[in-house]
Order: C-alpha cells, then sequence, then structure tokens
C-alpha cells in the first residue's frame, strides 16, 4: 500500500460485494449498505462486471464473507460478544450488525480509517456506539496492543475477521498475527488465501496472474501463496487446534448448490479456534 494513502484493493473489494447484490441478487452474502458506501457509479461497475473471471472473484468475495458472518453468528450464540474486522476498509458489517450485545472493533492504516469515516458520513450510514475504530500502523505498532488501549479485553473470547489479507503479506508476518489472535483465550479467526498455481487449470492460472498484474499495479502486490497443508502448519504452530479449512469443492456445494468437483485449486477460507 502507498504511505499516506487508503487501500486500493480495499475498494475494490467493496465494489465486487455490492455488484453481488446486483448480478448475483445477492445469494451467497446479502449487503444492503455495500452500494450505499461506495458512492460510485453503479450502472458503470456493473457493466465492467460482466467478465467471467469478475465473476469467480466475485463469488469467491462473497463466499468468504458468507463463512466469516456465519461463523460470528455461531460464536455469539456462544456467549462471544467482542469482535475484530482486521484490515476492516469498506466491509460494512459493524453498521449492519444484528447482534445486540456484540462490540465490534475495526482495525486498520490510519488513512484507510479516515477514507472509511469520509465516505459512512457522506453515505449517511450511522456509526453505532458499539464500534470502535482503531487506526495502526502493522509495520510498526502491535495491532493487539492497540486493541487493548481501545477497550478490547483480551483476557476473553475474541471473534477476528482477517479478510482479503493474507494474500499481501509475507509468511513470517501471518505467523506473527496468528500468533497474537491465539494469545487470545478462545481468539477465533477466519482468513482466506490462495493455493498454489500448480493446482490451478491453465485458464485460472491466468485469471490468478491477470488479478496479480492489477493489484502490483494498485501498489499492493500479492506477496506469496499456501498449500492446505501449509496452512494447517501456521495456524498449529500459532496455537489453535480447531480448524475448517473449505477450498473448491465445498463452496461449489455449500454455497452454489452444484456438484463438488476434484478441484482442490484456488482461493481457501478457513476457520481456526483455540480451545484448549
Amino acid at each position: 500500500m502507498r504511505d499516506g494513502e487508503p487501500s486500493r484493493t480495499a475498494f475494490g473489494a467493496a465494489v465486487h460485494r455490492a455488484v453481488h447484490q446486483d448480478l448475483d441478487d445477492g445469494r451467497i452474502f446479502t449487503d444492503p449498505l455495500a452500494w450505499t458506501i461506495l458512492g460510485a457509479d453503479r450502472e458503470k461497475l456493473v457493466a465492467d462486471a460482466q467478465e467471467a473471471d469478475r465473476f469467480v472473484l466475485r463469488t469467491f468475495i462473497a463466499v468468504r464473507h458468507r463463512f466469516a458472518e456465519d461463523g460470528l453468528a455461531a460464536a455469539v450464540a456462544r456467549g462471544v460478544d467482542q469482535a475484530v474486522v482486521l484490515g476492516a476498509g469498506l466491509d460494512t458489517f459493524a453498521y449492519r450488525n444484528p447482534h445486540q450485545a456484540l462490540r465490534v472493533f475495526e482495525v486498520d492504516f490510519p488513512a484507510t480509517g479516515d477514507w472509511k469515516a469520509e465516505r459512512l458520513a457522506a453515505a449517511g450510514i450511522a456509526v453505532p456506539d458499539d464500534v470502535v475504530f482503531v487506526g495502526c500502523d502493522f509495520e510498526h505498532e502491535d495491532f493487539l496492543e492497540r486493541l487493548v488501549a481501545a477497550g478490547l479485553d483480551a483476557t476473553r473470547p475474541t471473534y477476528v475477521l482477517w479478510l482479503g489479507v493474507v494474500p499481501y503479506l509475507t509468511r513470517e508476518a501471518v505467523l506473527a498475527t496468528l500468533g497474537r489472535i491465539a494469545s487470545i483465550p478462545g481468539g477465533e479467526v477466519v482468513l482466506d488465501y490462495p493455493t498454489r498455481l500448480r493446482g490451478l487449470s491453465r485458464k485460472a492460472r491466468s485469471m490468478r496472474r491477470e488479478l496479480s498484474r492489477r493489484v502490483a499495479a494498485a501498489g499492493e502486490p500479492f506477496t506469496g501463496d499456501f498449500t492446505t497443508e501449509e496452512m494447517a502448519g501456521l495456524l498449529r504452530d500459532a496455537g489453535f487446534d480447531e480448524v475448517e479449512d473449505i477450498g473448491a469443492p465445498e463452496i461449489m456445494s455449500r454455497y452454489l448448490g452444484l456438484p463438488a468437483t476434484g478441484r482442490t485449486g484456488g482461493g481457501h477460507v478457513v476457520r481456526a479456534r483455540v480451545t484448549r
């Protein structure tokens, strides 16, 4: 990300969430604030989203949010009352939160947070009293320390939505972040990650390379990818003992109502929790 500027890929992800409401009728993930917070040319963005590669990415983004928010609902049912949106971008969960007792902390770079505050104000979206924004320079500050200073109780179970961030981080940064989340008793996280190119079809490899080119041009290049075994190892080393990892077969059957294929490449979404 360019110094002092809001995240450009955060805007792109928000566009995909919004377009999903129109082109796909929000079948996987419903977000009534997706267009409102954007304040962008709806007709043009929908027209630009007709390409097949946009459908694939848009569907994955919808799935990761649905998976994460379903997991959060289950956590709230167990009594969890703190959630963190880590790398919040233009995510709208905090402003349509259906859980009355849940306090939501949004964490992002200060420039991105300021931009979001401007978008919320311009769109007329009220910020609930139980929402706290935490500005954090992830390269130089400990996000958990910043959260505690803002009021998070790090001695109680906390659910972390960490979506669309891991592809831009080094392996060391991913492990360090996971370790901080796992240090919270009952800490739980949902994240997504790209698998290795060699597991993809020729068409999927081409689409991944084109996406890599676009995010690099935006100043936010992809840094790496993982096998499912590598991600499982990172989660285990960080301290998580309960893991649910879904890839293409599960996404096809669970969210699209299609037969599960044998293909295992592409994006994965994983939920991990400390239960011991």
